[in-house]
């Protein structure tokens, strides 16, 4: 099930970078973008009303990757298709009861539409919207040891929400600074937090490159 609902999202962006490069392989305008952002993702502390005890989650070094293409300009507008996505391999969590597993990770893959400000000039803000898919990985074992009795992965759906900038500093080559809200379900704790959705908070900065 997980290979399908990769395969349904990611072929057709596949598809349409290899038709964008092969279109624009000689067209002197760039309507292509690519980014690496690195950074960290917030998650705000839960509390489970059967003890009256907080999950803390830490702040994990997340990268993000972007895919853009832009779909129409009208006077200093740009419109943008975009595919977001963002990896935090680990974070650690934290709780008074040997209960929970120990730290969890998060995939998120959020197709979006990108609304660029000034979008032929140097420097261009943005807002972008979008919804997709999201995975959590729940570590095998509790926090304080022994096997966790929970499931080791979580599937969600995810509405994605972000602004940033990009600065065009260089030829094609720019510098982007994004903030992003990855609003998703929850991952599988084995304490009930009486939350069914939970924002996880990114902000990063990194290299873009348009062709």
């Amino acid at each position: 099930m997980l290979a399908k609902r990769l395969a349904v999202l990611v072929v057709p962006i596949l598809i349409l970078v290899s038709s964008a490069v092969a279109q624009d392989a000689t067209n002197s305008t760039p309507v292509n973008q690519l980014s690496v952002t690195a950074g960290r993702t917030f998650v705000s502390t839960q509390t489970v009303p059967s003890t009256g005890f907080p999950v803390h989650f830490g702040s994990p070094t997340t990268v993000a990757f972007n895919y853009g293409r832009l779909l129409k300009t009208h006077t200093i507008f740009g419109l943008f298709a975009e595919l977001p996505v963002a990896i935090y391999p680990r974070t650690d969590l934290n709780y008074r009861l040997n209960v929970i597993p120990k730290d969890i990770g998060a995939l998120f893959i959020t197709p979006s539409v990108r609304l660029n400000f000034f979008s032929s000039d140097s420097v261009t803000p943005w807002v972008s919207a979008g919804g997709g898919y999201g995975r959590f990985r729940e570590a095998p074992e509790k926090l304080f040891g022994g096997t966790n009795p929970g499931p080791t992965s979580t599937n969600t759906g995810v509405a994605q929400f972000g602004a940033g900038v990009d600065v065009w500093f260089w030829h094609r080559w720019g510098f982007r600074g994004e903030a992003r809200d990855f609003y998703s379900g929850v991952p599988d704790l084995n304490v009930n937090t009486g939350k069914s959705r939970q924002h996880n908070y990114y902000v990063g900065a990194g290299i873009a490159r348009r062709f």
